[in-house]
């Protein structure tokens, strides 16, 4: 529910949602990426955590905001199969952490971020770790598999990413639904790859925007989280799939005096799905 904001003490406080870039998911046999951080005034927050604060700003100052950029799928063959971690999204003092890398096949454990990424494939005496996420913004990815050639889901802001199991992999971790204006899921983890010539499933991407991981059998590429969603991106065989750009959704309860980088305006809320400036 919109929730407007007033003026207080020569301040107005302003309701937000600031969604960071997902990560990309990685490469051989990947995990999925982890979702962006998800910090918000508006029904939920990220990592099961309370709502955050109003942010009181002061009129005819001018707040900058900044999108975070998606990160890269991972390379089979490159920096161990790991993609690259989402970029931060940022409107003034609040800032959402990037989304974390998925791990490879025997790589190591994935990437800590807003969400953290998913554990790659692993020998079975080996258990990798999912990337931790982020206090009050995300969760963590998905731990190891229980089996060779299956890979877990990235962690979302209302969930953690499912550990990869037998016949199927690890689906990625639910984002949240947040009705600011109008009601959209973000921040949903990319999925796990599928690296088995036999039919099992590859991860489902989570809610709010996931990529959806690949598989070998076919083969099927892995899917890119959704753009302005701060989705994480599946992992893949032998790539896997980019994380989707982060959004900032700001309602000061007043129209804006000016505004650069071109958002949408509704009523008194102004979405930013590129970067720029807000001056109440």
């Amino acid at each position: 529910m919109q929730i407007l904001s007033t003026s207080h003490a020569g301040a107005i406080l302003v309701n937000y949602l600031v969604v960071a870039a997902g990560a990309g998911g990685a490469a051989d046999d990947g995990g999925g990426g982890g979702a962006g951080g998800l910090r918000s005034t508006i029904d939920f927050t990220g990592g099961g955590g309370s709502l955050e604060s109003a942010l009181a700003v002061a009129a005819g100052v001018a707040l900058t905001v900044t999108i975070g950029a998606g990160g890269a799928g991972g390379i089979q063959g490159t920096n161990l199969g790991r993609g690259t971690n989402g970029s931060d999204s940022v409107f003034s003092t609040i800032t959402s952490v990037g989304g974390g890398t998925g791990a490879g096949r025997d790589s190591g454990n994935a990437t800590l971020g807003g969400s953290g990424g998913g554990a790659g494939d692993n020998h079975p005496s080996q258990t990798n770790v999912g990337g931790a996420g982020t206090a009050n913004q995300g969760f963590a990815g998905g731990a190891g598999p229980v089996r060779q050639f299956r890979a877990s889901g990235g962690g979302g802001a209302g969930a953690v990413g499912n550990n990869a199991q037998s016949p199927g992999n690890g689906d990625g971790g639910a984002g949240l639904t947040i009705n600011f204006g109008s009601s959209v899921a973000y921040a949903g983890g990319g999925g796990g790859s599928e690296g088995d010539s036999g039919n099992a499933s590859s991860g489902a991407g989570g809610l709010g925007g996931g990529g959806a991981g690949g598989r070998s059998n076919g083969p099927t590429a892995a899917v890119a989280g959704t753009t302005n969603r701060g989705a994480g991106g599946g992992g893949g065989i032998p790539t896997g799939a980019a994380g989707g750009s982060g959004i900032v959704i700001i309602d000061g309860g007043i129209v804006a005096a000016s505004t650069t980088g071109s958002p949408t305006l509704s009523g008194t809320i102004y979405t930013f799905t590129g970067s720029g400036t807000i001056t109440f």
